[in-house]
C-alpha cells in the first residue's frame, strides 16, 4: 500500500514557498497547472490550488475558508532540528499555537501554515 498527502492552498506559489522555506521541499512534478508534487528525503507532498470560497465537495453548505480551521485529520511532521524549524516556520508566516518541552519526550508544537492548515511539529525522539 502507498499513501500520499495533498494539502489545499489558495495560492500555489505561496504554498511552494512555505513548504520549501520551512521544510526544504522542492518541486518534483507539476502534472496540471494547479497541482504540484514536492519531495524531500524520499517524502512526497502534494499541493493543490483551490480558491477560497470554492466548494470542497458537491452540496457543501460552505466553501473553503483559509482562516485557521480544524479538521479531524492532521499531519505529524518529525524533524531533526526542532528549534531551527520553528524559527523558519515563523519567518515564513506560519504560527506556533502551543509548544511543549517535556523531559523524556520529543519537543512538540501545535502549528499552522499561513493557509490555516494545522499540523504537529515534533523534534527527535
Amino acid at each position: 500500500m502507498k499513501m500520499s498527502v495533498t494539502i489545499d492552498v489558495p495560492d500555489l506559489s505561496a504554498g511552494l514557498a512555505f513548504s520549501g522555506d520551512v521544510f526544504g521541499f522542492t518541486e518534483r512534478a507539476r502534472p496540471i497547472p494547479v497541482y504540484v508534487v514536492l519531495e524531500k528525503d524520499g517524502i512526497t507532498l502534494g499541493l493543490m490550488q483551490k480558491e477560497a470560497g470554492s466548494k470542497p465537495f458537491p452540496g457543501a453548505a460552505t466553501g473553503r475558508d483559509y482562516a485557521r480551521h480544524w479538521t479531524p485529520v492532521h499531519v505529524d511532521i518529525h524533524v531533526e532540528d526542532f528549534d531551527a524549524t520553528i524559527d523558519r516556520l515563523r519567518a515564513a508566516g506560519g504560527t506556533v499555537e502551543q509548544e511543549w518541552n517535556t523531559p523524556g519526550r520529543p519537543a512538540t508544537a501545535f502549528c499552522a501554515d499561513p493557509f490555516g492548515n494545522g499540523f504537529c511539529l515534533m523534534g527527535p525522539r
